[in-house]
């Protein structure tokens, strides 16, 4: 019996101790991750609020250094240079005014919000301004893919200003800011570039530019200064106290007025452009898995307006009613709820049915092949009559040689005859049929010579004798006649 109660108290301490190792454990991880993940005793919350009142101010060197980033930006746009466009990110000075407004609301500092909001709003004029007279002066001969990136925002713009919100903020707070976090969130968020495509769209007249650069812009802020007033109110930066109390209590409410209206377009802007990422990828997905994976269809492109949630999609092959109602009801399925209200609009194709198309298109095949086996034989047959015309050239040559003709370079005694007779104006050599008898029919070599009209006959017989000797040696013949042509 002592011997069970020993075990039991055994077993008992054994269990203390492992939950008392546990709980160490547990410590143990929760300390490691406060050290590494709290930040609020290494921030300096004075600094960090006058170098953002530092940077709010919008005059003189700031102002020029806006408009040189407007055309840098710009520039940028034109010639569709990312490099370009990053460097105009880097030098804009327009972060500061919207941390002022993000920081000025969580310190209920109704002045710096003022002045924060007038220079951001003179810093947003004077940047369209400048990009209004560089694209009506420049403008651009297309619109290209960095521009047209900054005039409809989803949700991975939202995302972007929000964390790179924080980031920049995490980084103020900071004892010795980090600058290159500062420069990595200037760029990230991209400021600079939807201005100038807002006045790019306005130098255009194209204001749906202007209105969805402008929405990116104002997303861009929002969500800047909804992260400054976060970061702050988490670090519990002292709240600006005045003397007079209730103005300090008017300031209060309409410090958390302003919190809550510059919180609710950003939560509505947030539901909104979630909503319209999630029917992009949905569509995606429907093109993807309901069509183009079904071989029996041919699309050819397909269209959506987001706005009257309809979805347009033209096809190459005709299609029945039966695959139509197949796609509407694959639309309404359960995988794709983002797009239960949209309307499905689908064409085939109204001129030949895909059926007819590809039997034309085989039947041109086939009679292509028919053409080239046609061209092949045609080929055979000119190289069957070269070969006969070659054995038959032979035969007339070995022909020649049994009958001792010999093939005579007439060309070659005619120029040497040229230059052994000068006088000679033509000369000309045949064979002639002839029969004194009447009977018997010879083959008499002939020569007719042209000779200059200015030679006396007497010294043209002599050279005619020798002309005929000569030719005669030349050309093997036992008999040569020469006539002379008048």
């Amino acid at each position: 019996m002592e011997e069970h109660i020993n075990k039991d108290k055994a077993v008992e301490q054994s269990k203390q101790e492992l939950q008392n190792e546990a709980k160490g454990l547990f410590l143990s991880i929760k300390k490691f991750l406060i050290e590494l993940l709290d930040f609020r005793d290494d921030t300096d919350h004075e600094a960090t609020v006058q170098a953002i009142k530092t940077d709010i101010p919008f005059k003189g060197a700031t102002a020029w250094i806006l408009i040189f980033a407007v055309f840098i930006a710009s520039i940028g746009l034109n010639a569709n240079s990312t490099a370009v466009v990053i460097g105009a990110m880097l030098i804009s000075p327009l972060m500061g005014p919207i941390l002022g407004i993000g920081m000025s609301i969580a310190i209920n500092d109704i002045d710096t919000l003022r002045k924060s909001l007038i220079n951001l709003a003179t810093m947003i004029v004077l940047s369209l301004i400048t990009a209004f007279l560089f694209f009506y002066i420049f403008p651009l001969s297309e619109d290209n893919s960095e521009l047209l990136g900054r005039v409809r925002p989803d949700i991975r713009d939202v995302l972007i200003a929000f964390f790179g919100g924080l980031a920049l903020m995490v980084a103020r707070t900071k004892k010795g800011t980090v600058a290159s976090v500062i420069f990595g969130v200037a760029i990230a968020t991209a400021l600079m570039p939807p201005l100038c495509t807002a006045g790019y769209g306005l130098a255009i007249g194209n204001f749906s530019y202007f209105f969805g650069a402008m929405y990116l812009f104002t997303i861009n802020t929002i969500f800047i200064a909804l992260a400054t007033f976060l970061v702050l109110k988490l670090l519990r930066f002292q709240m600006l106290k005045y003397v007079n109390s209730a103005k300090r209590k008017r300031i209060a409410q309409l410090a958390s007025v302003l919190a809550i209206v510059v919180m609710i377009p950003a939560v509505f802007t947030f539901v909104t452009v979630y909503k319209e990422s999630q029917m992009n990828n949905q569509i995606s997905a429907f093109i993807k898995n309901e069509v183009k994976s079904n071989p029996s269809y041919s699309l050819i492109e397909y269209d959506k307006n987001l706005e009257k949630k309809t979805l347009e999609l033209n096809f190459f092959n005709e299609m029945t009613e039966g695959e139509q109602n197949s796609l509407r009801i694959r639309l309404k399925d359960t995988d794709y709820t983002a797009l239960k209200d949209f309307t499905i609009n689908i064409k085939g194709s109204d001129t030949k049915s895909y059926q007819l198309i590809t039997t034309a298109y085989q039947d041109a095949r086939k009679e292509l092949e028919d053409s080239k086996k046609i061209i092949e034989g045609l080929r055979n047959e000119v190289e069957d009559l070269k070969s006969t015309i070659s054995v038959l050239n032979q035969n007339i040559e070995q022909k020649a040689a049994l009958n001792n003709e010999k093939a005579i370079a007439f060309s070659r005694v005619a120029k040497e005859a040229k230059i052994r007779y000068l006088n000679i104006e033509k000369i000309s050599f045949s064979k002639v049929l002839s029969s004194s008898d009447f009977i018997k029919i010879d083959t008499i070599p002939l020569v007719i010579v042209k000779w200059n009209a200015t030679i006396k006959d007497s010294v043209i017989k002599l050279k005619e004798l020798e002309l005929r000797k000569w030719m005669q040696s030349e050309m093997k013949l036992d008999t040569l006649f020469i006539k002379r042509e008048k």
